[in-house]
């Protein structure tokens, strides 16, 4: 009996550590941080300027062309909705978007008659939250606050500057993404996707207040998407499995 019950007490005892050894392990392993993942894409885009109409009155859709860059923040706590894919629960960074548009408008500056040509140049410094990040989709909310700067040109031989201006952009929109599926004998099928997004843009500053000029107004985006953490990830691997490649011959 006493050798029964000194056997069933080291049992409890040998339980009771691995138990602790567990938790120690699982908050170790929750502790650690993880590392950022950089990402960056291209993106085109579609603004509906008040000043760009039909014959209708209706806004036209002006094509809006950057680039995005920045980082994936992985989450500081558990979030089911965030499972799959690289893990983050929020990205931030930095873009730069570029217009170069023909208006055929006279009398839209001040003491022009002609038709000018609108360039503009915007950086912008975003921050998006992701709400459901799966294996192959994802929901997310960007925020978008950016410096731009107009000028506007005569469409003439002599192309004379007309005006030029500052302006302060904030936009907040929806976007959904979709990356295609990976495919063992073809890695590169999911470094892309499909990408939409549509949302509001404000203008805190205008660039010529006396003009008829305002940029405030709703903004798409519907195309194909480069997902570079998915590409790095893959060289990551790559070299990762080339090296024990090496290590064992």
């Amino acid at each position: 009996m006493f050798v029964l019950s000194l056997l069933g007490r080291l049992c409890v005892a040998g339980s009771t550590q691995a138990q602790i050894q567990l938790r120690d392990t699982l908050a170790a392993k929750s502790t650690k941080p993880n590392p950022l993942t950089f990402t960056a894409s291209t993106d085109q885009r579609f603004f509906f300027f008040s000043d760009t109409r039909n014959d209708n009155g209706r806004r036209i859709p002006v094509s809006v062309y950057g680039i995005r860059a920045g980082f994936l923040f992985p989450p500081k706590q558990d979030r089911p909705a965030l499972q799959g894919g690289r893990s983050a629960s929020f990205k931030a960074g930095a873009g730069f978007y570029f217009i170069n548009q023909h208006l055929d408008r006279p009398g839209l500056l001040p003491n022009t008659s002609e038709s000018v040509t609108r360039h503009l140049r915007i950086a912008t410094v975003y921050y998006e939250r992701y709400w459901l990040r799966r294996k192959a989709f994802e929901i997310s909310t960007p925020i978008e606050f950016g410096y731009g700067h107009s000028r506007y040109e005569r469409n003439d031989e002599q192309s004379n500057e007309v005006a030029r201006g500052i302006f302060l952009p904030l936009g907040v929109g929806v976007s959904a993404a979709y990356q295609f599926p990976a495919i063992r004998w073809l890695k590169p099928v999911h470094w892309f996707g499909l990408n939409m997004l549509t949302g509001y843009r404000f203008i805190l500053k205008r660039d010529i207040p006396e003009s008829q000029i305002n940029y405030t107004g709703f903004y798409i985006s519907v195309g194909p998407s480069f997902f570079l953490e998915n590409l790095t990830a893959d060289v990551k691997a790559w070299r990762q499995k080339r090296k024990k490649k090496k290590a064992a011959r």
